[in-house]
């Protein structure tokens, strides 16, 4: 059956890389991704999955299905499909869209035989406003039994965790004045800024290893001449943990009150992006990805590890089983965010990675579907039994 689902995707190489291609070449930025959009959902339809568009309201966002032929389990392949302003698909978002949809060709082909149900989300704005935190909030992601994804990379590693996200704005509000001849008058907005950016920077000996800041001051003034009214900064913080996060955030908050008081501002604090949770891999779905990597040939795959970065993929790994991991580009200096890893996705070794990625997929989806056994175990360590 295995052999089936590989040479099913096989069949498919070209349509699944050309896929990758067009991607590359209509880069997209979150929230933008309508090409993306229309073009995955044209090649499913084409295949006989039933699509619905603007899936929680986000109009780049879509949900296609298609239902073996008795009832089953739900296996979701996650597609990611906005670029980096500037750089295009350099962090390969175009070949994560590829392998979800050679995925689901390639699981589709037995789906009469196992039963269950493909799921194949289009999840907008991971970059940004990651579309997946609003999945898994409003229930997207009910009944799904895996929720599987790979991520390309210089080499290939097993799902492993990632950082919880929170990305918060400070805004404060101060009063003009000239700045030579009546300086007394004005209350220094970049001060208060500053003096927070220096109360930061003293937490980070008082933090867990695990902890990231960082920050950029997005509005500092219009003159050197005029007091700044209105001073702005943006911070991601991060933790391996929610529950650390929520404090060293509430601990950033008060370094934040602190300047404002110190220097007469005013000071308001929000999100100006949605929280990513820390990904947490199923046991069962992370050993059986790692077995399918090694089934397709990968000889490096790295053992699961922390990610440094954040992924709104974590928030869905709180709501349903799910494993997220990475294939290699045959290159172990590629650094993601580069125009390097974008020309890498229509390499050779692009191509390559896109058909293997799609059966390590496929695999996993097909080895939930087969097993009652499998199933209940993964119900029962995503339940926190035996983890």
């Amino acid at each position: 059956m295995k052999e089936r689902i590989v040479q099913e995707i096989k069949r498919h190489r070209e349509e699944i890389f050309q896929i990758a291609r067009d991607l590359y070449e209509h880069p997209e930025i979150s929230e933008q991704e309508y090409f993306a959009e229309k073009l995955l959902t044209e090649h499913l339809e084409k295949h006989g999955f039933q699509t619905e568009h603007g899936t929680c309201g986000i109009p780049t966002a879509f949900t296609a299905v298609c239902k073996g032929g008795r009832p089953g389990p739900r296996i979701a392949f996650l597609c990611e499909y906005d670029a980096l302003e500037g750089i295009g698909h350099g962090c390969g978002h175009n070949l994560i869209s590829a392998m979800s949809f050679g995925a689901a060709l390639g699981l589709k082909a037995v789906l009469e035989e196992t039963g269950g149900e493909i799921v194949v989300l289009g999840t907008p704005a991971e970059e940004t406003n990651g579309a997946k935190v609003a999945m898994a909030r409003e229930g997207i992601f009910k009944d799904i039994l895996a929720a599987l994804m790979l991520h390309p990379d210089s080499v290939s590693k097993e799902s492993g965790s990632s950082l919880a996200l929170d990305a918060l704005r400070f805004r404060f509000r101060g009063k003009t004045a000239h700045a030579s001849a009546a300086p007394e008058k004005g209350v220094n907005a970049l001060d208060a800024v500053l003096l927070m950016f220096n109360g930061i920077n003293a937490l980070r000996q008082h933090v867990t290893d695990d902890v990231r800041m960082h920050g950029i001051i997005a509005e500092g003034g219009l003159r050197p001449n005029i007091v700044p009214d209105y001073a702005e900064a943006r911070f991601n913080f991060r933790a391996a943990e929610r529950k650390n996060l929520n404090e060293v955030v509430e601990k950033a908050k008060e370094c934040a009150r602190g300047a404002a008081r110190m220097t007469g501002a005013s000071v308001e604090i929000d999100y100006y992006e949605l929280s990513n949770d820390d990904m947490v891999t199923n046991p069962v779905l992370g050993r059986l990805m790692a077995k399918n990597f090694r089934y397709m040939g990968e000889t490096e795959v790295r053992p699961a590890s922390r990610e440094m970065g954040s992924m709104d993929m974590g928030n869905v790994s709180h709501v349903a089983p799910a494993a997220h991991g990475f294939i290699g580009l045959g290159d172990p200096d590629l650094v993601l965010h580069t125009k390097e890893v974008a020309e890498c996705t229509v390499s050779e070794n692009g191509k390559k990675a896109a058909e293997r990625g799609a059966c390590v997929l496929a695999l996993t989806g097909y080895d939930v579907l087969a097993s009652a056994e499998v199933q209940e175990e993964i119900r029962k360590t995503f339940a926190g039994e035996g983890r």
